[in-house]
């Protein structure tokens, strides 16, 4: 059972390292729309939050009018709980657009903390991705038979793979 746990704790870095890069491609795209994107005012629709015990998070949803007359409307737009209060009661935000980018419209308010915050995770993930595999191969490690048990009955060397692979297949 213990060694079965170890093995399976090789699956967490590779999530933890995934979720790092994709949180720093939120960051890098939160960033690129900030200075690239158009500035706008946006109408605040709706304002939604949930504050309980097991969650908590809130929402905005937002009516964008660009400068060309098309209107772009984001619903549900997430926000950490720590930007509520900068968008709480408010009736517009100003806010840059890039239509077709993967952050389209950034809350100008919010900005630079908000792709500080994703870039923060990415780092905090990547942390962890490391300490988690170095925990990983040190358990791991301790949990593999020390050279002694692991020699060959019949020659007193350390068996080979193939050696192994037989002995395996034998049980």
């Amino acid at each position: 059972m213990e060694k079965g746990i170890a093995r399976a704790l090789w699956i967490v870095p590779p999530l933890l390292l995934g979720l790092s890069v994709h949180q720093a491609k939120v960051s890098r795209d939160l960033k690129s729309t900030w200075v690239l994107g158009q500035p706008a005012m946006a109408q605040v629709l709706a304002f939604e939050s949930r504050d309980r015990a097991d969650v908590t998070y809130g929402y905005l949803d937002l009516q964008v009018e660009l400068a060309s007359g098309e209107v772009l409307r984001r619903e549900r737009l997430s926000l950490p709980q720590v930007f509520w209060h900068r968008v709480r009661g408010q009736d517009s935000l100003e806010v840059r657009v890039m239509v077709d980018a993967p952050q389209p419209v950034v809350i100008a308010r919010l900005m630079p903390a908000h792709w500080l915050v994703a870039a923060a995770q990415s780092g905090a993930c990547l942390m962890g991705a490391l300490l988690v595999l170095a925990a990983a191969w040190a358990w791991n490690r301790a949990l593999r038979p020390s050279v002694g048990q692991r020699e060959d009955r019949v020659s007193g060397h350390p068996p080979g793979w193939l050696q192994l692979l037989r002995r395996k297949r034998r049980r």
